[in-house]
């Protein structure tokens, strides 16, 4: 009868030793840095659908995810730092929101941390960044949103909307990786093919906006098209939609939020359904998957918006085939 007693007692004891354990390991939080080169506002067009899509998938802030969100607010030499904090805080995967600086600044940061591309910057491949698309083989990963066929597309469709157009002025920050070869060689071909003449402008800091929509202001545009490359560009898009509605010029643009705040057209990949793949490849990687073995996806859904209230205020009539080919009206 002792020798049973004394063996419960040894049960119990083993078992309340293993429940702290087990505990433990049932709240386990993992974390995810998220590191971008705007603001909180201007980002939350994609951080948004990105928080939703991982609540989708089970996980929950403040339960059993947090994500540290470090925000540039476009100041390029808070990179390196930004990224270097989120290492120290030993995240379990950083997501760089944001181009080729902010993407260089997390991988200068860490070689093993799995670093996840949210599609902008250019082409990983040829950038560096990856081996290859089907196998990246370091510890990048994630989404490559095709930036320069996009460019080529979005002078397409802006012709289209204005059939008279000849002479578009592009905006764009040449110190942003890949944007001065677009600009100054893959437009042209582009342009050439649809008899447009390509105006390049750089766009270096907020003095140097204001100097080139100054100078805008005087040539008189038939169209301007603000990629959404540089920090500068990103978070004035708004100024440069007032600035074109005011102007009555038809302007393009590869961030939606800028139509959304009186743009005329923009076209993209589907953020919300591009974020659900970053969700994706967050829940792959905490379950342990490799970045190296996690192909890098491109888009395959897209969204073209057409703001008509705007194009009725610059007196622009919007072709019955481009508006019937528009995912979203804004009326």
């Amino acid at each position: 009868m002792r020798k049973k007693v004394v063996g419960f007692a040894l049960c119990a004891m083993l078992f309340a030793l293993c429940l702290p354990a087990s505990a433990q390991q049932a709240k386990k939080v993992a974390r995810i840095g998220y590191l971008s080169g705007t603001d909180p506002a201007t980002d939350s067009i994609r951080s948004e659908p990105f928080r939703a899509a991982l609540r989708k998938l089970g996980y929950i802030e403040g339960q059993n995810i947090t994500i540290e969100y470090r925000y540039a607010e476009g100041k390029r030499d808070r990179a390196g730092e930004l990224a270097a904090e989120l290492v120290r805080l030993q995240v379990d995967i950083i997501v760089v929101q944001g181009g080729d600086f902010w993407i260089r600044a997390a991988m200068n940061a860490t070689k093993t941390v799995p670093i996840l591309l949210t599609g902008q910057g250019p082409d990983p491949v040829k950038a560096g960044y990856i081996e290859s698309l089907a196998r990246p083989g370091g510890n990048v990963t994630g989404f490559t949103f095709l930036t320069a066929e996009l460019g080529g597309k979005r002078l397409e469709l802006l012709k289209e909307a204005v059939p008279k157009l000849a002479r578009v002025a592009v905006l764009y920050d040449p110190a942003t990786a890949g944007i001065t070869r677009e600009v100054k060689e893959d437009f042209p071909v582009v342009a050439r093919a649809l008899r447009l003449t390509v105006q390049p402008w750089e766009v270096r800091d907020v003095d140097g906006l204001e100097k080139v929509l100054a100078a805008l202001n005087k040539e008189r545009p038939d169209g301007l098209y603000a990629p959404s490359a540089g920090p500068v560009i990103t978070a004035n898009q708004k100024r440069i939609a007032d600035f074109a509605l005011k102007r009555r010029i038809p302007s393009m643009y590869a961030n939606r939020a800028a139509v959304e705040a009186g743009g005329l057209m923009y076209y993209g990949a589907d953020l919300v359904h591009s974020y659900q793949r970053v969700a994706y490849y967050v829940d792959r990687i905490l379950k342990g998957a490799k970045p190296a073995d996690l192909p890098v996806e491109q888009p395959t859904k897209f969204e073209f918006v057409i703001n008509l209230k705007t194009a009725k205020q610059i007196g622009l009539t919007i072709p019955p085939d481009l508006l019937a080919r528009a995912t979203k009206i804004i009326r």
